[in-house]
C-alpha cells in the first residue's frame, strides 16, 4: 500500500478513508496527536513519542481508546503493509464522536494513523528561516491539533522561500519553529529553550541534548533571544521529520556557519544514531 489510513479498526488507502462529520476534531479540533519517521520498516524513538502522546491525552483529560503497548503493536503491524518501510508515522486521538457541544463527549476517543512515503534529510543542505511573533496560546506543551498559528506561520514561510518561521514572543524570547525546535551554538555551548508551557518537549530535541552530552559538549536549558539567534555561531533546527539542520539565513540575513565542527559532530552522532536503530 503507497499510504495508509486508519480509523477505529478500520484501515486502507488513506485517499478513500472516511471519517464521521460529527467526529469533534470537525468542532473543534479537539485531540492531540504524535508522529515519528520510520526507516526499514522500524519506528524510530516509538516509546518517546507513545509516551508523549499519552501525556498530551492526558492534559486534556482525553480517554484513550487504547492502551500504549496496544498502540505500539498495531503500529508496527500497519508499517508491514506499506509498499516501502522508509515512512512518516501518524497518529492522534480526538475526543470522540457526539452532537456539536462544547463539554466533554463521554467514553473513549477516537484513533486516527497515517503512514506516508517519507525520507530523512542529512542534514547536509542549509535551511533559511523566517522570524514571526508568537501569538499562540499558553500550552505550547501539549501536542494539540489546534495548529492555525502554525499552519499560518508556515505559509508565512512558503511564500518568503524558507523551511520554518522561528516564533519569539514579546520582549523578544525565542520560544520554537513553527513544527520544530530551534537552538543555537555559541562558543561552543548549545542553548536550547526551556521545557515550559511555551514550547512542545520534542523527542528530537530530547535525542540532541543526549548527544551533546555524549559528545562532551555542554549545554544549558534556558531562554535565548532574537538578538542572540542572530548573532550565534550556528542555528539549528530539529524536529522528528528532520534530526538535525542547520540555518544559514534567517528574515535575509546571513546567520551561523562559523562552527561546522561542532555542529557536524551533532549531526553525525544524531543521523548514525538514527541509522544504527532502524538497521
Amino acid at each position: 500500500m503507497e499510504r495508509l489510513g486508519y480509523y477505529n479498526g478500520n484501515y486502507g488507502p488513506l485517499e478513500q478513508m472516511m471519517v464521521p462529520m460529527n467526529d469533534r476534531v470537525s468542532w473543534f479540533g479537539d485531540g492531540v496527536y504524535d508522529a515519528g519517521p520510520c526507516r526499514n520498516y522500524k519506528i524510530f524513538a516509538l516509546n518517546e513519542h507513545v509516551d508523549r502522546f499519552f501525556r498530551s491525552a492526558d492534559k486534556l483529560k482525553i480517554v484513550m481508546p487504547v492502551t500504549k503497548d496496544e498502540l505500539k503493536d498495531l503500529l508496527n503491524d500497519l508499517v508491514k503493509k506499506m509498499d516501502t518501510g522508509n515512512l512518516f508515522v501518524y497518529y492522534q486521538v480526538t475526543r470522540g464522536t457526539g452532537v456539536r457541544k462544547h463539554a466533554f463527549t463521554e467514553g473513549a476517543g477516537n484513533l486516527w494513523i497515517t503512514l506516508n512515503p517519507a525520507e530523512i534529510s542529512d542534514g547536509h543542505t542549509p535551511i533559511q528561516l523566517v522570524t514571526m511573533e508568537d501569538t499562540r496560546f499558553f500550552h505550547c506543551d501539549i501536542k494539540t491539533l489546534n495548529l492555525i498559528p502554525s499552519v499560518m506561520a508556515s505559509q508565512k514561510a512558503a511564500e518568503h522561500g524558507c523551511a520554518e518561521a522561528v516564533f519569539y514572543r514579546p520582549g523578544g524570547r525565542v520560544t520554537e519553529c513553527a513544527h520544530s525546535n530551534v537552538h543555537i551554538l555559541k562558543n561552543g555551548i548549545l542553548y536550547t529553550a526551556p521545557t515550559d508551557n511555551l514550547i512542545l518537549p520534542g523527542i528530537a530535541r530530547a535525542h540532541l541534548l543526549r548527544a551533546c552530552a555524549a559528545l562532551g559538549i555542554a549545554y544549558k536549558e534556558e531562554a535565548f533571544s532574537l538578538e542572540e539567534l542572530f548573532a550565534a555561531d550556528e542555528v539549528i533546527v530539529t524536529s522528528s521529520s528532520n534530526l538535525c539542520l542547520r540555518a544559514n539565513q534567517i528574515d535575509g540575513i546571513k546567520v551561523g556557519n562559523k562552527d561546522n565542527e561542532t555542529y557536524e559532530r551533532l549531526r553525525e552522532y544524531l543521523l548514525d544514531e538514527f541509522y544504527q536503530a532502524t538497521m
